[in-house]
């Protein structure tokens, strides 16, 4: 007979599986638009509201792009920042933690050659390889969370590294979002406010790629 405690992880995998399965048949109802207008109507509610949806959302495996970009829509570049990665990073710690608990028994005998090779990294570089993963977008982000909690990284290593790192990138969709709904609305400096928002993305975009090219020049040095 299972153990209560196998019971209870077999409980919550069936029901994380369950939410996965009807996330995968809702997404294509979503859309920035569809989210803007069903948070926006929901006054001082609407920045928890939209968090917590971040959050389940990251859990659930439903894109993140549209809820970072609808972030910039519902709440403009600072505060739809700052509630982007307020929301992406309380998902990722439960989808971290999730994956710890559910996991613990057989992290051990964990196969895949990416995975191997996420797991090798943070074993030898702690945070620093958490870090280098948030700036380049090597994994899927919500992929990414599970198999980050497999790692025996610290849990507050992860949440700061990830907040801190993951805030280039959502700045720059949120700012995105932001510029996509002046368009819409034909508010002042449309243009320069859609051409800044470009050259935000392709900035980050940008030093993704130096960043991968710094450290494989690094990693194929002598030592």
């Amino acid at each position: 007979m299972m153990s209560p405690e196998a019971k209870r992880r077999v409980l919550i995998l069936l029901l994380l599986l369950a939410g996965i399965a009807a996330a995968v048949m809702l997404r294509d109802r979503l859309s920035v638009d569809a989210l803007a207008e069903h948070v926006g109507q929901l006054g001082w509610l609407a920045p928890l509201v939209f968090i917590g949806g971040y959050a389940i959302a990251t859990v659930f495996f439903l894109p993140g792009l549209l809820f970072t970009l609808a972030g910039g829509v519902l709440f403009g570049p600072f505060y739809g920042t700052l509630y982007n990665l307020t929301g992406a990073t309380i998902g990722a710690t439960l989808a971290f933690l999730l994956a710890r608990f559910l996991a613990a028994d057989w992290v051990a005998q964990r196969t895949g050659k990416r995975l191997g090779q996420l797991v090798r990294g943070v074993e030898e570089e702690g945070w620093r390889f958490v870090a280098f993963v948030r700036l380049v977008p090597l994994f899927p982000f919500n992929l990414l969370n599970y198999a980050l909690g497999l790692t025996k990284i610290p849990l507050m290593h992860y949440i700061i590294t990830s907040f801190i790192f993951m805030a280039p990138g959502g700045a720059a969709y949120t700012y995105l979002g932001y510029a996509g709904r002046e368009l819409a609305g034909g508010g002042e400096d449309v243009i320069r406010k859609l051409l800044l928002a470009i050259a935000v993305v392709a900035s980050v975009a940008f030093l993704s790629r130096i960043i991968m090219k710094l450290r494989r020049g690094k990693q194929g040095s002598p030592s």
